[in-house]
């Protein structure tokens, strides 16, 4: 058996990102960038005020009480557009162009107004509340980094940037597999140790949540024939994923049914619980990844290995967050596997504890519903007292 990080280092290894693709800026949001993204204009494009007043000359203002005449306003997108000379003053609005001659703002509350004249309060320095031409960003200034997922923040300063096309890596096609007689869908009829096929449901969404677009093949039965099939279905995916079949058992028949098309092992088993029995290959060039079946050791193995291998295909960093918390009570010395315990996350104190689950039976999907974060235990760690500290994978941010 390896371990799970040379099981992940392996998996990530020779990933090469998918190709690129442009998208219009109204469907960029969680897309990830595939270039730098240049800035197209400069922002604010010209000094601009940052407040409602009056645009002056500094001079004009330096012992106040001071009246000036009014000779024009400027609203946002309304500029004066004339020299501000020696005695004018511009009414202006909260981004309003500064005229030009004009390098100072006076706020609205420390002025008096009467028609084409005002009186202006107090004295104002050169550049106040004026934000500067480029305050911002500059023409061919870099916005976005590649390789960036963006929010909705990289998204909204990409569009002041004027672009209004962006260039993004494509989705990787994961083309979700699962296996065994013994599945069938929800509200189906199923026979006499018939279960419901439930780990495709917590799949897909999570690789449309990661960046990928989950493509559902069905469900095969243990029959080698049909094994076989998935190579021509999954013919134009990315990446391959199976469910169930990755033991040795004799009804466990990727290996034997994906052989004969061109799937060549990487390693089999891993140092950990759960999830032990995990394939990784590749079915001629398109690699294949079969998690195991039981579902919470799916849910564990994709958030180890699969979320990595979309990341690695997007070009993006394929490291699983990890945080610190204190346990709620002890917990016994860990064997030779890497362990990833459920456990429900307190707030208490100021810190975050983490009341790992009695059972951890990798079959019980209720006990994973319930839980906000996996404790993980290296193997061979020495039994923990109540308040010892732990790294923490949160589910929620997953």
């Amino acid at each position: 058996m390896i371990s799970v990080d040379e099981a992940i280092a392996r998996v990530t290894a020779l990933l090469e990102p998918v190709g690129i693709e442009t998208v219009s800026i109204d469907d960029a949001f969680s897309r990830v960038l595939a270039e730098d993204a240049l800035a197209r204009l400069t922002q604010p494009p010209a000094p601009v005020s940052a407040m409602d007043g009056y645009a002056v000359r500094v001079a004009d203002v330096a012992q106040p009480p001071t009246i000036l005449r009014v000779v024009g306003t400027s609203p946002a997108g309304h500029p004066y557009g004339k020299r501000l000379e020696q005695g004018e003053a511009v009414r202006i609005f909260t981004g309003g162009v500064v005229p030009e001659g004009a390098d100072g703002i006076v706020i609205q509350e420390d002025t008096v107004a009467d028609d084409d004249w005002v009186t202006l309060n107090v004295a104002t320095k050169p550049g106040k509340h004026i934000r500067a031409a480029g305050l911002d960003f500059k023409r061919d200034d870099v916005l976005v980094r590649a390789g960036k997922r963006l929010t909705a923040r990289e998204v909204s300063v990409l569009a002041a940037g004027d672009l209004a096309q962006i260039n993004v890596r494509r989705k990787p096609r994961i083309a979700v597999a699962a296996t065994g007689d013994e599945l069938s869908r929800p509200g189906e009829k199923r026979g006499a140790g018939g279960i419901v096929a439930s780990s495709g449901y917590a799949l897909r969404p999570m690789i449309e949540a990661w960046g990928g677009e989950a493509v559902d093949l069905g469900i095969f039965p243990d029959d080698i024939d049909a094994i076989a099939s998935i190579a021509q279905k999954a013919a134009d995916a990315d990446l391959i994923v199976t469910l169930g079949g990755a033991s040795v058992g004799d009804h466990d028949l990727i290996q034997k049914g994906l052989g004969p098309k061109g799937f060549a092992l990487d390693f089999w088993k891993i140092a950990m619980r759960p999830g032990k029995p995990l394939i990784f290959g590749h079915l001629k060039e398109t690699p294949l990844l079969g998690l195991p079946g039981n579902p919470v050791s799916t849910f564990v193995c994709a958030v180890l290995f699969l979320q990595p291998a979309i990341a690695a295909l997007l070009g993006t960093d394929a490291s699983v967050p990890l945080m610190s918390a204190k346990l709620t009570h002890s917990l016994p010395a860990n064997d030779t596997r890497q362990d990833y315990m459920r456990a429900k996350l307190i707030h208490r104190g100021g810190e975050y504890w983490a009341d790992v689950f009695d059972i951890q039976d990798s079959s019980m999907l209720k006990t994973l519903s319930a839980a906000d974060a996996l404790v993980v235990r290296a193997p061979h760690a020495p039994a923990l007292e109540g308040g010892a500290r732990v790294d923490v994978v949160l589910l929620d941010r997953l």
